[in-house]
């Protein structure tokens, strides 16, 4: 016989996975300020093999419009500003010698509009997810009646299975809120 809790701690991990990876993503969108995590999907040329940004350089944020790349091997200047060139992030970087810094530009009013659709969009891609887990759950516990489950036990995993759906959706609008405010901050 299926056991009600572990269907439900299999939903619920399921949830706290899509939630995770909504925080990741989020993360990863420029906000009009200074964060290192907008250069982790970029990859140098170093000695041949192909390598985080991170592995080769130290990454500091002096202040709220700046990035500095401080490579750790004098040879690598050439590798990091031509990978931060060729990337999809859209800056010149700058350098002078010793560190290349990377401006952040304001962003513009129609590009935070951008933005905040690309965030609702990964926010509804969790939300599915999170529905996903809460149906398979679902039906998991009504297979489960079938094999001898008694329904008020189902009912009973039912609601919690809701509450922490609830739970879950709630979390992931307040994240949504938190970066669009985040985005929409001049």
């Amino acid at each position: 016989m299926i056991d009600s809790n572990k269907c439900l701690k299999s939903a619920e991990e399921k949830m706290e996975m899509a939630l995770m990876h909504l925080e990741d993503v989020l993360s990863h969108i420029r906000a009009g300020k200074a964060n290192p995590r907008i250069l982790d999907n970029i990859r140098v040329n170093s000695y041949g093999a192909m390598s985080p940004l991170s592995n080769v350089a130290s990454i500091t944020v002096p202040d709220a419009k700046s990035i500095i790349i401080k490579p750790w091997d004098k040879n690598m200047f050439k590798e990091i500003e031509k990978a931060i060139i060729d990337s999809d992030l859209g800056i010149m970087p700058e350098n002078n010698g010793e560190v290349i810094r990377i401006g952040i530009p304001p962003l513009t009013e129609e590009r935070r509009v951008q933005l905040t659709k690309q965030c609702k969009g990964e926010g509804e891609t969790a939300k599915v997810s999170i529905r996903n887990a809460r149906r398979e759950a679902i039906d998991t516990l009504k297979k489960a009646v079938k094999e001898g489950m008694p329904e008020d036990m189902q009912k009973d995993a039912e609601e919690k299975l809701q509450k922490s759906h609830d739970k879950y959706i709630k979390k992931v609008d307040e994240l949504l809120a938190a970066k669009d405010k985040e985005i929409m901050t001049v």
